[in-house]
């Protein structure tokens, strides 16, 4: 599904990414690990669009997307989340998944004036599959509740939606479990799972909780320095030495060694 050869992104004599390739392959629930500053984030803003690469290649299927913007990329089925969730926090959650799709008729003076009976089946249809999401998510209790008064897990919770009410393909979830309590985490876990296995989605998934990415993600990408130091599956990542090395001091030694 992505290809990323030889990728840097430099911030002036800084290396954020330094040569890092990897693959994520299509239906896979891939994580990507490394301590902070390891250049994580920056490979996923990227890979998305956000920003341009100093060199190296993006492909998905096969196509060079190096470089486009994200709202090209996001109608190619590529998105993205991010460590702070971005809600419209004066709608409620019913409507922020509304507003998901592009190109609808009401955003059209001319539409909006003589298609009255056009935008209002629109209407319907995005309202039903916004139902449809949050039932999915079982948070339907919480369709009319204003967004910015979600608490963060219900709104990493609305941000996994929102890839829902389009034809996605591949998304990146950027530490889906900041701030996220155990029970709420689980909800965001299976969701994902559901979406991977029920609709295909492929997913690659920042996360410093190493109980959650050993619950869900297989392969695990390890990156480090801007490099990528190992990949693998998640019992043989959590057992290398140079991974191990990596995190000293995080506590992730621990959890290997024990």
């Amino acid at each position: 599904m992505i290809r990323v050869e030889n990728l840097h992104k430099h911030f002036g004599g800084f290396h954020a990414v330094d040569g890092a390739s990897l693959d994520i392959a299509d239906g896979s629930i891939t994580g990507l690990i490394g301590p902070n500053g390891a250049g994580k984030s920056t490979l996923f803003n990227v890979i998305a669009g956000v920003h341009p690469a100093t060199s190296g290649r993006v492909l998905m299927d096969g196509e060079d997307i190096t470089g486009l913007a994200p709202h090209v990329l996001f109608h190619k089925g590529l998105l993205r989340t991010f460590q702070i969730a971005h809600e419209f926090p004066t709608l409620t959650v019913r409507e922020n998944l509304m507003m998901v799709p592009a190109r609808q008729a009401g955003e059209g003076l001319g539409a909006a004036l003589f298609q009255r009976g056009r935008i209002a089946k629109e209407e319907a249809a995005l309202l039903k599959k916004a139902d449809e999401v949050l039932d999915f998510l079982t948070v339907s209790h919480l369709k009319d509740e204003k967004a910015g008064n979600l608490s963060g897990g219900q709104k990493k919770l609305l941000e996994l939606g929102r890839t829902m009410m389009v034809d996605a393909k591949v998304v990146f979830l950027d530490e889906v479990g900041a701030g996220v309590n155990r029970t709420l985490l689980n909800t965001i876990g299976d969701a994902i799972v559901r979406l991977n296995r029920e609709r295909g989605y492929t997913f690659c998934v920042i996360e410093h909780d190493m109980d959650f990415i050993g619950r869900l993600c297989d392969p695990v990408i390890v990156m480090a320095q801007g490099k990528v130091l190992a990949e693998g599956p998640p019992d043989t990542i959590m057992q290398n030495d140079a991974v191990i090395e990596a995190y000293l001091g995080t506590g992730l030694k621990n959890k290997a060694i024990a």
